[in-house]
């Protein structure tokens, strides 16, 4: 997916000689957490609203307070998901791009990617979304793409959730005609089902079972 389109040139950047007051009424008439600082067009940093508003001498220059600066970024080609890592692990909602010449171009705005990320199929198309667990030395992508498959299914996405030393968890989304036969090929091939589902029999099945069997018992 082509997100270069995304790249916001509508504010230009702020550069070292741009007063704290401008920086303070900027930050004030949006809602960005961050916003990079320029010289000679290559990115130095960022600084962030809660920093910016932290200083008093609203006369003095943001480069005499170079060291509030934090520096995270991204190239022109990326993609979504790399792009959301970046906005998290910063906590902030603007990332600014640079070109191959390390140039500053622009910056993506957290909302427009997270519109990118819910029009994929994993998101956007109706399906039927599975928690599984299973042991990570027999957890395969492929194996789980083939037990849907196979069981007239269509694979929509797959994504790890959690992972340790001994278990993977994994939530699945897609579309099938037989939700309950998949779901039954899975405990077959030894994964945990996490997630409810009302079209998922065998608990109700086990518990018709053991109803029935406590009766026997009580005659």
């Amino acid at each position: 997916m082509d997100i270069t389109s995304f790249i916001l040139k509508e504010f230009p950047p702020l550069t070292l000689e741009s007063k704290v007051s401008d920086v303070k009424s900027f930050f004030s008439s949006n809602e960005y957490s961050h916003f990079p600082i320029v010289k000679n067009n290559l990115l130095i940093g960022l600084i962030s609203r809660t920093d910016i508003l932290s200083i008093d001498e609203d006369d003095k220059e943001i480069g005499y307070f170079q060291y509030l600066f934090s520096l995270f970024l991204t190239e022109e080609i990326n993609n979504v998901l790399d792009l959301i890592k970046v906005f998290a692990s910063n906590e902030a909602n603007l990332i600014p791009v640079v070109n191959s010449s390390k140039k500053y171009i622009g910056y993506f705005d957290l909302i427009d990617i997270l519109h990118i990320y819910n029009e994929t199929p994993f998101l956007n198309e109706e399906g039927v979304v599975l928690r599984l667990e299973k042991e990570i030395t027999d957890f395969s992508f492929s194996q789980v793409c083939q037990i849907i498959e196979s069981n007239s299914g269509k694979v929509l996405g797959i994504f790890i959730s959690e992972k340790n030393a001994t278990t993977v968890k994994i939530i699945i989304k897609f579309t099938s005609q037989d939700v309950n036969e998949i779901i039954q090929a899975f405990r077959r091939y030894e994964y945990t089902i996490l997630s409810n589902h009302e079209e998922d029999y065998y608990l109700e099945d086990l518990k018709e079972r053991s109803e029935y069997l406590q009766k026997y018992l009580n005659i």
